[in-house]
């Protein structure tokens, strides 16, 4: 069994429940080689990102898991999404993700396109109903497809994977956790990605090969 790598966290610097340290903490005891700690930003506060760096440095240097500075770009006009991409990738945030469009909530529709046309943007979080077109230009911006853990956004598993999997588009399996029962191991996450459809040999390359060939791109580890 591998270790995990989770590329979409939050914590108390947008709506999360957990300092830095303890999403930390909690996910070095569950098996995490890596968790990238992705608060919620829109113009008024992607700020914060200098904020979670100085939160991992300590972290980094003293415990056996690499943190990794990030952003979620949330409800925004579609339309500066690149721009805000930009700006957080300039203050410091190494794994840039988007809020796509979750069945749950009200996303501005277009949020998906521009995400994936965006050469900035690392990951597409809980894309809902992605169109092919969008699955095919998010492979050849080399942007991963999340299947995820959280309820509600979950709902669209299923047919995330099986898009993506017609196109070739990369997936994930990331947590999206804002508490700490929301952590979950190599296992759990295991089933999410089979309870999505997926098969078990594509298991390890969505859990870990892809979410690790990311952080490799970026000279993380």
């Amino acid at each position: 069994m591998g270790k995990r790598i989770d590329l979409h966290t939050h914590s108390i610097f947008s709506d999360g429940e957990l300092l830095p340290s303890e999403i930390a903490r909690r996910a070095q005891v569950l098996g995490h080689q890596a968790v990238a700690i992705t608060d919620h930003v829109d113009a008024t506060n992607i700020d914060c990102v200098g904020n979670i760096i100085n939160a991992v440095l300590d972290i980094r240097e003293n415990w056996d898991i690499e943190v990794i500075p990030g952003a979620e770009i949330t409800h925004v006009p579609a339309e500066i999404i690149p721009k805000l991409a930009r700006k957080a990738r300039e203050l410091g945030a190494k794994i840039i993700v988007v809020h796509g469009e979750t069945l749950v909530e009200p996303v501005i529709e277009g949020t998906n396109w521009s995400a994936v046309n965006c050469p900035d943007v690392d990951v597409l979080a809980h894309p809902g109903l992605i169109t092919h077109e969008e699955a095919r230009v998010a492979k050849k911006n080399d942007i991963a497809l999340e299947i995820s853990a959280r309820k509600g956004h979950s709902l669209g598993n299923g047919h995330v994977a099986q898009v993506a999997q017609e196109v070739g588009a990369n997936l994930v399996v990331d947590t999206d956790t804002h508490a700490p029962e929301d952590l979950i191991n190599y296992e759990m996450a295991s089933n999410i990605a089979l309870g999505a459809g997926l098969h078990e040999k594509e298991v390890k390359k969505v859990l870990r090969d892809n979410p690790l060939q990311i952080l490799e791109k970026k000279g993380i580890l």
